[in-house]
């Protein structure tokens, strides 16, 4: 999942970035209205984190402009301004939920896990491809009754390619969803990262599972025998 946070404050929008990071989003950090709306507009996010108070356009004004151009990104709004009437401004501006500083950390991530939920289509609890399980809640893996140990960043792959549901997806769209900007990471790395995945749940097993599509990328049939 890939979130961009719009916060002007440094020590906050390092804490944010390094905090989401560590629970395994790609996160982009935007400081100010104008680059915010820039980097909202020019690219695929699952999630949009928007100050209130930021220089350059308000979070107000941003959120205005997002949905006047039909961008309908879930927008978690943040503020110090706690007064009813200002969290109803957010609101009937196109925001889909308010958290007032300060928080704890623990209820912005539930505020996260909501808005996620609430915005996506219908999931299962676990997620097959043959005899392959990813259980997303537990951040496990099992193939043939065998418990797979993989990085965050193999796991984020390899729930990316699952959720596809057979869809090819390309290296660009995984370097999207699955890293940061912050990373500046190539290509060549989410090559390396599906060789290292490739070893440990295709290479001890019969059945490759994870298939390259060329000029496309790669996909996970999720009806393999």
């Amino acid at each position: 999942m890939r979130i961009l946070v719009i916060e002007d404050d440094e020590a906050l929008g390092a804490s944010l970035t390094w905090g989401l990071q560590a629970e395994n989003y790609a996160v982009e950090l935007a400081t100010d209205g104008k680059e915010g709306l820039w980097q909202a507009t020019e690219h695929d996010f699952d999630l949009i984190i928007l100050d209130v108070m930021l220089p350059g356009l308000d979070g107000y004004q941003v959120c205005t402009r997002l949905r006047d151009v039909g961008n309908w990104t879930p927008i978690l709004m943040l503020t110090a301004m706690d007064a009813p009437l200002d969290q109803a401004e957010g609101l009937d501006l196109g925001a889909d939920d308010y958290l007032t500083k300060p928080f704890a950390y623990p209820v912005l991530l539930a505020h996260i896990r909501s808005l996620l939920r609430r915005t996506a289509p219908p999931r299962p609890s676990l997620l097959q491809a043959g005899d392959l399980t990813l259980d997303p809640a537990t951040r496990t893996v099992h193939r043939a009754g065998q418990q797979i140990s993989l990085t965050p960043r193999e796991l984020a792959v390899l729930e990316y390619l699952l959720r596809a549901n057979g869809r090819a997806v390309s290296k660009t769209e995984l370097l999207e969803h699955c890293w940061d900007e912050f990373a500046q990471p190539a290509v060549t790395v989410v090559e390396v990262r599906v060789h290292h995945l490739r070893r440990k749940i295709d290479q001890p097993f019969p059945t490759a599972l994870v298939e390259t599509v060329r000029g496309s990328g790669y996909r996970i049939d999720p009806y393999q025998p």
